[in-house]
């Protein structure tokens, strides 16, 4: 269940409210405003006019809002920004501790933060490191060891870190906990307390998460301080940037209805409850002549990379991923989800849906079930608060065009 903050009474930024705002208005320096132009960020989303002047001014942010409505230029930004101004007049010590840290739940979220995060640092001179398990951990500490300003990596490997005596924390004034949600579902609540214990006392506390549930209280409790709070209105799931349909399918007729939906131009992410299912759906594409690969856990992580980078590139069209593997797709322009197995919790509806209509854009969330699933559908939008039409398809219907066709208009807005 969502646990309802009573005492954190969220404000909603209306796009048009901010529609006139420039980064340099918020705040922001001129390198680092020329950095965000680079990146194509020429002016700011709601999300960024609503929480960059707080961040600024010191306050802690509790923001709720799905992945994709640019929220890591949202906190990036400003927490450069701050750590210039902290820096100010000091002359920049070898070897020194880091200023800023940003948790991330997977190495794939966290190696995209910093290839956003880290043009804008060194637009003013600040150096960034990753920090991530899954590899040797020597250059991670060598760069420590060099002297770093940023730090943005994942729970475990950074506590291991620190309890090397690799990695001090006490001058950590900033730390961004992103997808909070999924960092607490991966088992990281208890590492995450214990590295924002470590942290300069009084640090800036910067929250975003898809949902606000028990453990993610627990964390806004423990550690934010009278945070400003934001839902960004225009980027929820209502917002009209993605529309949502549920179609009721013969189970005989499933394999050819994907093959029919899946066959396009655009980039397609389909959703299978296994990994041997996900394997399956991805070879019968191929056979039909559609350009897929396979995204799962059993993939080694340099397999999992490049089979994304293929979707990425657009060397193929169609990704099967499972919801494990899905955690690390943030690409911008994927505007069709596909759920070949519908999910069993609301939250994992959003996190699916999260992955297309992202920075703006607009995407269709397409959820095949049989007739008997009808019911635990319709209570699982009803929880999600997502109105989506219910309808009967069958093989060769118009419908069926329509969403594979329609999605073409989209990819070039």
């Amino acid at each position: 269940m969502d646990v309802v903050h009573e005492r954190l009474q969220a404000e909603a930024i209306q796009a048009d409210n901010v529609a006139e705002a420039t980064f340099g208005d918020l705040g922001l320096g001129d390198n680092i405003v020329r950095a965000l132009a680079d990146l194509g960020a020429a002016s700011p989303f709601p999300i960024q006019a609503a929480t960059i002047p707080p961040i600024l001014h010191g306050k802690d942010v509790l923001a709720r809002g799905r992945t994709g409505s640019g929220k890591t230029i949202a906190f990036g930004a400003p927490l450069v920004e701050s750590v210039l101004r902290s820096q100010a007049g000091q002359r920049r010590e070898f070897a020194r501790a880091p200023k800023a840290l940003i948790l991330a739940p997977t190495r794939e979220l966290a190696l995209q933060i910093d290839g956003t995060i880290q043009p804008i640092a060194r637009s003013v001179g600040l150096f960034t490191t990753q920090i991530y398990g899954g590899v040797p951990q020597g250059r991670q500490a060598g760069a420590l060891k060099r002297g770093v300003d940023i730090v943005i990596g994942t729970p475990g490997r950074i506590e291991d870190l620190v309890n090397q005596g690799k990695l001090d924390l006490s001058e950590i004034r900033i730390v961004v906990l992103d997808e909070a949600d999924h960092m607490c579902e991966l088992g990281f609540l208890e590492p995450v307390q214990r590295i924002l214990r470590h942290t300069a006392k009084g640090s800036q506390k910067l929250l975003f998460s898809a949902t606000l549930d028990r453990e993610v209280a627990a964390l806004v409790d423990e550690f934010l301080v009278k945070p400003a709070v934001y839902e960004v209105a225009g980027e929820d799931q209502d917002s009209g940037t993605i529309e949502h349909r549920v179609l009721v399918i013969e189970h005989r007729e499933k394999a050819e209805i994907l093959d029919s939906l899946v066959a396009r131009e655009g980039k397609t992410l389909v959703f299978a409850r296994t990994r041997a299912y996900a394997e399956m759906l991805a070879d019968q594409f191929d056979d039909a002549g559609i350009r897929a690969v396979a995204l799962h856990g059993d993939l080694n992580q340099a397999k999992r990379t490049r089979n994304l980078e293929k979707l990425t590139s657009g060397r193929v069209n169609v990704l099967v991923a499972t919801d494990v593997a899905a955690r690390g797709i943030h690409v911008d322009d994927i505007d069709l989800v596909v759920q070949a197995d519908a999910p069993d919790e609301y939250k994992t509806y959003l996190h699916r849906s999260g992955r297309t209509g992202r920075a703006g854009r607009s995407g269709t969330v397409v959820t095949l079930i049989t007739r008997q699933r009808r019911r635990r559908m319709g209570e699982l939008l009803d929880r999600a608060e997502i109105d989506a039409p219910f309808e009967e398809v069958a093989l060769g219907d118009d419908l069926l065009e329509e969403l594979s066709g329609r999605q073409l208009s989209h990819v070039d807005r």
